[in-house]
């Protein structure tokens, strides 16, 4: 396992790159990139110091200037993660903590300020990378806007407190949300050096799926984040979540973020901030920590001071237009008396609520199958969408419905995390075939997103209307195998008892 956590190698100096190949200066010096396909490229660019000694579990700090010209022709290392699994959204390795690095694609001409679309990838909070082939950024430069994808410290390196760490912090020294940090760092590097690659400070679309999503929700309520970003897109990102403060009990009597850290570096015999550095990496990745349990989403009080639903009901986040939605079947395999965070979110059913919920769902069958991707995605996802439009900012809704014919998995629907590949227009990167009915479905949805980065309204030309939500009663766009079309949102009845559930518990 040591090889998987060794540096990735960067060549600072490169002999081999022709005198022909793209170079862009940004604030900390010469970037030699690579041209393909007319489509400009520098990968593995650092936005931060790496986090490794002193500063594991510290605030990014600003990338270090170079002299003479950086190589930008190859992805950096993804960080600290446990084995991908076969995970389509994970990069090669090696793997360090030495990872905060950055992706940049273009075809703006020198001196342009097009839009740009800034990625912040899936995979729990615990897994991941902006490294992926999947999400390679060639095919949304080619249609006219900046692509970014970067890391960002990921598990207990990049979501973790502990009393002895609290202990050493200055007053108002921001904790524990130390990913969340990363990716609003890499946001400010990509104001000060966007138009070194044409560009646009100005025009920020951030965009994210599951936990990157969530990761969108709180850069929207995130008061160091305010002003970095002008549009967002959260794809499958939770909605109903809660987050976990730093020393105090959740809502839910879960731990504290220091107790849960505590009781980590207990059991690994370390109780100082130099014992705690001093843990291999390896160690911090066992036992894996839990996403929805409240190991991983942060209440810290500065970057993130309130959970996502709280904030959209009270007006408080950033006033962008924003697109959300979900995919049809998004935890098919994953039934709700199962012991997990997720299979514990109906335990406060009363027995009429549940009675209820089987009629809604047409028996245990339908109820074990759906109602985890209702509880946890689709009605939270309609809620924020409510919120948004009440509190009159531009609201895009959609449902992800595409499903390829040679999908191995049960076709009651598009599983969790399956619309990706479609976004990016990367369909080489599916882990199943696809044919043109495929095809024909990314240059759809990549067209969609695209120009909603360009404008704030993703409708153009050739394409069906998409409805803002709110103009009409709980209206959203239905990518389908026959294309997109706008509707109701589907199964509102079930969605109805869901809201009303949340809100008798909460």
């Amino acid at each position: 396992m040591a090889s998987f956590f060794a540096a990735a190698f960067l060549m600072i100096s490169p002999a081999d790159p022709a005198d022909a190949a793209p170079r862009a200066m940004v604030e900390q010096g010469v970037l030699v990139g690579r041209e393909a396909s007319g489509v400009r490229s520098f990968k593995g660019v650092p936005y931060a110091r790496p986090p490794v000694g002193g500063l594991r579990w510290r605030a990014p700090q600003p990338a270090e200037p170079w002299s003479g010209e950086r190589d930008a022709g190859q992805v950096g290392a993804i960080c600290i993660q446990p084995p991908a699994n076969g995970d389509n959204g994970v990069g090669p390795l090696p793997m360090s903590e030495d990872c905060l690095t950055l992706n940049v694609w273009t075809t703006a001409p020198p001196g342009e300020r097009w839009p740009v679309m800034f990625w912040i990838h899936g995979g729990g909070l615990n897994n991941g990378s902006g490294t992926a082939a999947l999400y390679e950024g060639t095919n949304l430069a080619k249609r006219g806007v900046v692509v970014v994808t970067i890391n960002y410290r990921l598990g207990r390196l990049g979501f973790f407190d502990h009393p002895a760490l609290a202990a050493e912090r200055a007053p108002g020294e921001p904790a524990a949300n130390y990913g969340l940090m990363d990716v609003t760092a890499a946001l400010r590097w990509v104001q000060e050096n966007a138009a070194a690659f044409g560009g646009d400070p100005d025009n920020v679309t951030i965009f994210g799926e599951s936990a990157g999503g969530a990761l969108v929700t709180r850069l929207m309520i995130s008061e160091p984040a305010r002003g970095l970003f002008h549009r967002a897109v959260v794809q499958s990102g939770l909605g109903r979540d809660e987050g976990t403060p730093l020393d105090r009990a959740r809502r839910d009597g879960g731990l504290s973020m220091q107790a849960r850290g505590e009781a980590f570096a207990a059991a690994h015999g370390a109780s100082t901030p130099s014992e705690l550095r001093a843990l291999p990496a390896e160690t911090l990745l066992r036992r894996a920590p839990n996403f929805y349990g409240g190991d991983l989403l942060v209440n810290d009080g500065l970057y993130v001071a309130e959970d996502v639903a709280t904030a959209f009901a009270a007006g408080r986040e950033a006033p962008v237009p924003l697109i959300i939605g979900t995919n049809s079947a998004e935890f098919w395999w994953m039934k709700p008396s199962e012991l997990s965070p997720y299979g514990a979110i109906d335990d406060a059913m009363t027995p009429e609520e549940r009675a209820a919920f089987l009629a809604a769902y047409g028996g245990q069958e339908g109820y074990d199958q759906f109602v985890l991707s209702d509880l946890v995605f689709n009605e939270p996802a309609r809620h924020l969408a409510r919120l948004r439009a009440r509190n009159g900012h531009p609201t895009y809704l959609y449902r992800f419905d595409v499903v390829s014919a040679a999908m191995p998995e049960p076709h009651a629907g598009a599983t969790h995390a399956s619309e990706r590949q479609y976004v990016f227009d990367n369909l080489t990167a599916s882990p199943w075939l696809t044919n043109e009915m495929d095809q024909r479905q990314a240059d759809a949805m990549a067209g969609y997103w695209t120009t909603f980065a360009a404008k704030g309204d993703p409708n153009g030309a050739g394409r069906p209307a998409w409805p803002e939500f709110g103009d009409g009663p709980d209206t959203l766009l239905e990518f389908t195998n026959d294309g997109p079309v706008a509707k109701p949102v589907p199964f509102g009845e079930r969605l109805d008892l869901i809201e009303a559930y949340y809100e008798r518990v909460r």
